[in-house]
């Protein structure tokens, strides 16, 4: 008789158990269970305060875990918070760079910090270039960097030591859109070559981006899953309309007992209806004095539909 082979399942390269931070009363990480494998481009989306930057902050071993536990690579990070750290980087809101040192004088000084042997250092500093594309500007001071280009050397430095686990806290707040679209192909680029992320962000849009996603609010995870499987939860049709006034229809739209829910995106309407049958209602409640309708159109679900209808579900559930 054979035996049947037993393989062995890879081990998680961030886990946490049951992770939890509080100040006091606040329970700013509640019973946080994640696991990420190697690859994942991961992101944790919601608004501030939701829990995200002390999640990272205890991900890296900065913080210590009030109770539960992370694991990066297998080393607990309640246990072994030194080590930890010499298995990733973390690049928080503010990195440090160094507003008086160039681009290559901010990169040496953190190969130095890494101890990144000065055999290597140079080739490794080349590949960096390569795809942040800092090249010409190594040597012009960091204060004098764009938004954007200043995340991005935030990120090289990062990397200066190869880490296989990088934690990535909101990184591209307040950057440009252009800017920002660079510095997800970047990403994109990283993911190429195997290494795990974990992404804040406070933009809905992003999520898009991630291989998998998880809403956090309050200090926990109220919905997880890839992007596809997010929006095949969104329940009903949604019409994008965009009206002469945003307050005046959506006042007007709330009324309808078929609109599950109505919210404003800049501009525009994303109506969330139970069913077809209720669109021609929808018409007809907009053909009225005060308000004009510029385009009316069915529309597949966007993270923030999904987010917004998760919440809303939560509070009808509670």
């Amino acid at each position: 008789m054979h035996k049947t082979e037993i393989k062995d399942t890879p081990a998680p390269v961030i886990l946490t158990e049951g992770l939890c931070k509080h100040f006091g009363p606040l329970k700013a990480v509640n019973n946080l269970n994640l696991k990420l494998e190697k690859g994942e481009l991961f992101g944790l989306i919601g608004p501030d305060g939701a829990g995200k930057t002390t999640t990272m902050r205890m991900l890296a071993g900065i913080l210590s875990p009030s109770s539960g536990n992370a694991y990066i690579d297998g080393i607990s990070v309640r246990e072994n918070p030194d080590q930890v750290k010499n298995h990733l980087a973390y690049m928080p809101q503010r990195f440090g760079l160094y507003q008086d040192l160039t681009v290559m004088e901010n990169l040496n000084f953190y190969a130095d910090l890494f101890s990144v042997p000065k055999k290597i250092r140079a080739q490794r500093i080349d590949q960096l270039f390569s795809f942040s594309r800092l090249g010409p500007f190594s040597k012009r001071l960091a204060g004098a960097l764009s938004g954007g280009m200043k995340q991005k050397l935030g990120l090289t430095c990062a990397l200066i030591h190869s880490p296989q686990v990088l934690l990535l806290d909101e990184p591209t707040n307040g950057v440009d859109p252009v800017s920002r679209r660079d510095f997800w192909k970047i990403l994109y680029e990283l993911l190429m070559e195997g290494i795990t992320m974990l992404v804040s962000t406070a933009y809905l849009d992003e999520a898009e981006r991630t291989t998998r996603t998880a809403f956090m609010r309050d200090g926990s995870i109220i919905e997880l899953g890839t992007p596809k499987d997010l929006k095949s939860m969104v329940k009903g049709i949604i019409l994008e309309i965009v009206p002469s006034d945003v307050r005046i229809a959506r006042n007007a739209l709330k009324k309808h007992e078929g609109v599950l829910d109505v919210n404003i995106f800049g501009d525009c309407l994303h109506v969330r209806l139970h069913s077809e049958s209720d669109e021609s209602q929808v018409k007809r409640i907009l053909d009225s004095p005060g308000i004009q309708v510029k385009s009316f159109r069915r529309v597949a679900p966007s993270m923030e539909d999904v987010f917004l209808s998760v919440l809303s579900n939560r509070e009808t559930r509670s």
